[in-house]
């Protein structure tokens, strides 16, 4: 009897903590959901790469002192990510509702309330990070970023609406400041006065095209809910193959540049990661944009990911280059 009750009332004590640490994982697939991971791998990897690229030019400088520093940097670029996508989702929860159902408040998982808490408190966060432990030029350049990200889904600005304005916000953020500001930060940590040269020039360059690039092409798996709210994208307006056409020959051109670059600056750059590092993911985009069927939607989405495949493995070469 004494061994049936205490198996009993196992389950009853065991019940409530299982049911703590399954709110606490169903909490936290939404969070990591809300702040599009994609988005995220791509600023982990800029800050990642930048360091890299950082420290292999001034071996000397490398120290282990520097390690908080960079963690600290991390997370202040992780919390302005995360309240750029956020500030989105809140605003363009309609749109969502038939363009992406699986995002948290689209789906119903996380109120708008506790959405504005999220972004609300990765701002803050951020900006007292960058405010506290970097200088005046830093914070200048991060609240840039949070500024351009407000007004792109912001009324009334929301510059989301305005296929140019959109490219050149996203270009900017993700392209330009991201990358500078990494390298500025690194060199400013290594108490090194920050210069241009042409790897580092290049990589702002290329990105820069990148972002332009997923910009317009984000929107193609959008078309149905833009064209329902009037949200007049290029995506919208001239459909996937000429969406898709321009933004193979604008990559293509890109990369050809990038492959060509080793030949007209000689000793700028690693010959062969800069080429083959060019060339393979030239090839496997062609390849990709060769398999699109602009009516299925699993085919778009297919598309639109080989870019950020691209765009993530650009960062993996950047330290070789």
């Amino acid at each position: 009897m004494q061994g049936e009750v205490e198996d009993s009332s196992l389950p009853n004590n065991a019940l409530p903590n299982t049911n703590a640490i399954n709110r606490v994982k169903n909490s936290s697939k939404v969070i990591y959901k809300f702040s599009r991971p994609h988005t995220i791998k791509g600023t982990i990897l800029a800050s990642f790469m930048g360091v890299a690229r950082a420290l292999i030019e001034n071996p000397g400088k490398i120290s282990v002192s520097l390690v908080p520093r960079a963690i600290i940097g991390l997370i202040a670029l992780l919390c302005g990510n995360a309240y750029i996508v956020g500030i989105n989702q809140i605003y363009d929860v309609k749109i969502d509702e038939i363009n992406k159902p699986f995002l948290p408040i689209a789906a119903k998982q996380l109120s708008t309330r506790n959405a504005w808490i999220l972004v609300i408190s990765c701002l803050f966060t951020g900006v007292s990070i960058v405010k506290t432990q970097f200088s005046s030029q830093i914070f200048k350049l991060y609240m840039i970023g949070v500024l351009l990200g407000t007004i792109y889904s912001v009324p009334p600005f929301q510059f989301k609406r305005f296929p140019i304005l959109a490219g050149v916000t996203i270009a900017c953020v993700r392209g330009f400041l991201l990358n500078f500001g990494v390298f500025y930060a690194v060199r400013e940590a290594l108490s090194i006065p920050f210069t241009w040269n042409p790897v580092v020039t290049f990589l702002a360059s290329f990105m820069t095209v990148f972002a332009s690039v997923i910009a317009v092409t984000k929107d193609l798996p959008d078309i149905e809910g833009d064209k329902k709210y009037n949200i007049d994208t290029f995506a919208a307006k001239y459909g996937v193959e000429t969406i898709a056409n321009g933004a193979t020959a604008s990559l293509s051109l890109a990369y050809l540049v990038a492959i060509s670059l080793p030949f007209l600056l000689p000793g700028s750059f690693n010959k062969i990661p800069m080429i083959m590092g060019h060339l393979s993911p030239l090839i496997y985009f062609l390849w990709s944009r060769s398999k699109l069927n602009p009516t299925s939607m699993t085919s778009i989405k297919g598309f639109y990911k080989a870019i950020w495949n691209m765009f993530y493995f650009e960062y993996c070469i950047y330290p070789f280059i």
